[in-house]
């Protein structure tokens, strides 16, 4: 069966996406394009080179490291004009690798350097998405992207992102995250944000259990109250290895409160040593609402495409398993029920379908 699933074949299949970030995953040629316009010194301008340079770089096997490489393309999202062309070139980019459903997060404060207020930030990111949107229908692709509005862990500004994305949750923005080195910035710093969000009855995840292990993934859900956990994969410290839950783990689980697993971008943070040492598959056996993400597709080399190409080759997954993973996805969704239920019915179980024996 393995031998049979095709990149090329997976590329074509629907698929649901909840953890990516816009300034990590611009293409290179755009890149060093805005980066002349700005006057940013970039490490090469072949962008070709350029790409290779941010997947090396990242390859360091430490998150902080790895956040380093943002610098360079934050630089060159710091103007209205910029920042829609990359959410637009986002948009195509995801449609062209099958992705039907996207949530796509940035922190507006980091794009403040030329003047802009954080409402037009985030108007410009939302034009853009919609212009990708619509250009992919025009050729034939079909996507639904949601944005979510990053805080950044170690700033004081969650209450203020927290205000912006509520303000705007009716032209598309559908959630709420707080982002950023997790070690020494716990989530409780940002309880307020978390408070006020869920009295207005808004979604948010939060990124805990990357870097940083059990402790993060409880104040994550016990104090500040997460939908979702961004990355989470350290709730396997708390499986043993027979397969039992400790009591989080098994709340976790319980709860169905969903992971956003980033394979690649896992290997190269050093949260995990490799692909095959991944708990996606023990996390997919004990039957968590796991999920599969592709976090910073520049900086990883990668797409929703290649991850599923990846856990084929490492795990031995069928398009079952496949279909698995982006329900899961799909059902875990900002978006309302209605039309959550609607991509899996019209669009991801009838595809699946024609491949399933």
């Amino acid at each position: 069966m393995v031998a049979t699933i095709r990149y090329e074949d997976i590329v074509k299949v629907p698929k649901a996406l909840l953890h990516d970030h816009l300034d990590g995953g611009l293409r290179p040629a755009t890149i060093v394009e805005l980066a002349a316009e700005v006057g940013h010194e970039l490490p090469t301008t072949d962008p070709e080179a350029l790409g290779r340079w941010f997947v090396e770089a990242a390859d360091s096997g430490s998150l902080e490291r790895y956040l380093e490489t943002f610098a360079h393309t934050v630089a060159v999202m710091q103007t209205g004009p910029s920042l829609r062309r990359v959410a637009r070139e986002c948009a195509l980019d995801l449609a062209a690798d099958g992705v039907v459903y996207a949530e796509v997060r940035f922190a507006p404060e980091q794009h403040l350097e030329r003047e802009l207020s954080l409402d037009e930030v985030v108007e410009a990111v939302l034009a853009g998405f919609a212009e990708g949107t619509a250009q992919a229908a025009e050729a034939g692709l079909t996507i639904r992207v949601g944005t979510l509005l990053t805080a950044m862990r170690h700033a004081a500004r969650s209450q203020e992102i927290a205000e912006l994305a509520v303000r705007h949750r009716d032209a598309g923005v559908v959630g709420f995250d707080i982002a950023g080195a997790e070690a020494g910035f716990p989530p409780t710093r940002h309880l307020d944000a978390f408070e006020y969000l869920q009295r207005e009855n808004f979604h948010f995840t939060i990124h805990a259990g990357e870097a940083f292990g059990l402790p993060s993934i409880w104040q994550a859900i016990q104090w500040c109250g997460a939908d979702r956990l961004g990355h989470g994969v350290r709730i396997v410290d708390d499986i043993a290895p027979d397969g039992s839950l400790g009591r989080l783990a098994a709340y976790v689980r319980d709860k169905r409160i969903p992971l956003e697993l980033c394979p690649s971008s896992n290997v190269q943070t050093g949260a995990v040593a490799s692909i095959a040492d991944h708990p996606i598959g023990l996390l997919r056996d004990l039957r968590f609402r796991a999920t599969v993400n592709t976090d910073n597709r520049l900086m990883s080399g990668t797409s929703m495409s290649r991850e599923m190409s990846l856990l084929v080759e490492t795990f031995g997954y069928g398009w079952r398993e496949l279909q698995w993973f982006t329900i899961n996805a799909m059902k875990s969704a900002f978006i309302p029920f209605d039309e959550r239920l609607r991509i899996i019915d019209e669009v991801i179980k009838p595809a699946y379908a024609k491949l399933l024996p």
